[in-house]
């Protein structure tokens, strides 16, 4: 990993929880003979709570699934679908090596369900993890072939995050002669994805999985009481959001120039 990669992997995780409500915790504390240091002792125990509710978790993954489109009913004239990885199980011992993460298995499950429904070829994409034995991509298309039956056309299997994802798979698609697809990412992911593969010069029809927030029941009682599931829902949306943020400053940015 270069020097310019770590420092933004340690910035990203400094801005989001719950680092970043520990982190104000430590400055307080190492500030605590300052006046201040209340202050921002309360303020990073307030902001910890807060992402640790599914009152504000919710509130936050619906702010993107919201923006994500519907459940795809018609492909809209595209020629192939895409699957966007998302992390592997490294060295799972009861599948005798790496294999695909959570996240990474639901995009899969609907990509196959798709390819078998509309008859469309298939683009896995992602790279090789640190410390992995396969690329995301080579991990994803043999579950799509041995537990799926559907066999992917394409692998791009050389990006680190969504961006090259985006990038690396136009320029695959762009040589079959393919412009418009069918992308297939989480609910929450969906709204940046979309921006950086329209931004790589495809034309794009969303195909949103795994709602955290469409359809959910009514707040209860518990949803005003903080629990780790609702810490890491927080911790994706906020991650989307930041991105997206960057995205506008920089690629957007550029582009309106």
């Amino acid at each position: 990993m270069s020097a310019a990669w770590f420092l933004k992997d340690l910035l990203v995780i400094l801005l989001l929880p719950p680092a970043n409500g520990l982190l104000l915790l430590v400055i307080a504390g190492f500030y605590r003979r300052r006046r201040w240091a209340f202050g921002l002792a309360a303020f990073g125990t307030a902001l910890l709570v807060m992402q640790s509710l599914p009152l504000v978790s919710g509130a936050l993954m619906a702010s993107l699934e919201e923006r994500a489109g519907p459940v795809l009913q018609h492909t809209e004239g595209a020629q192939a679908i895409v699957v966007l990885g998302s992390g592997l199980d490294l060295k799972a011992p009861e599948y005798g090596g790496d294999t695909a993460g959570e996240r990474t298995l639901l995009r899969l499950r609907y990509g196959a369900l798709l390819a078998k429904r509309f008859d469309l070829p298939l683009l896995v994409a992602g790279g090789r993890p640190e410390n992995a034995t396969q690329t995301e991509a080579a991990v994803m298309a043999d579950i799509l072939e041995r537990e799926f039956a559907v066999k992917a056309r394409w692998q791009e299997g050389e990006s680190r995050n969504t961006a090259e994802n985006a990038s690396k798979s136009a320029a695959i698609l762009r040589d079959a002669g393919i412009r418009r697809v069918v992308l297939v990412t989480q609910a929450f992911h969906m709204p940046r994805a979309l921006r950086l593969f329209r931004a790589a010069g495809l034309e794009v029809v969303p195909a949103p999985t795994h709602f955290k927030t469409a359809g959910r029941a009514l707040l209860g009682p518990l949803d005003l009481l903080p629990q780790s599931n609702a810490l890491r829902n927080s911790y994706f949306a906020l991650h989307e959001w930041l991105g997206i943020a960057w995205l506008a400053l920089t690629v957007e940015g550029t582009t309106a120039q």
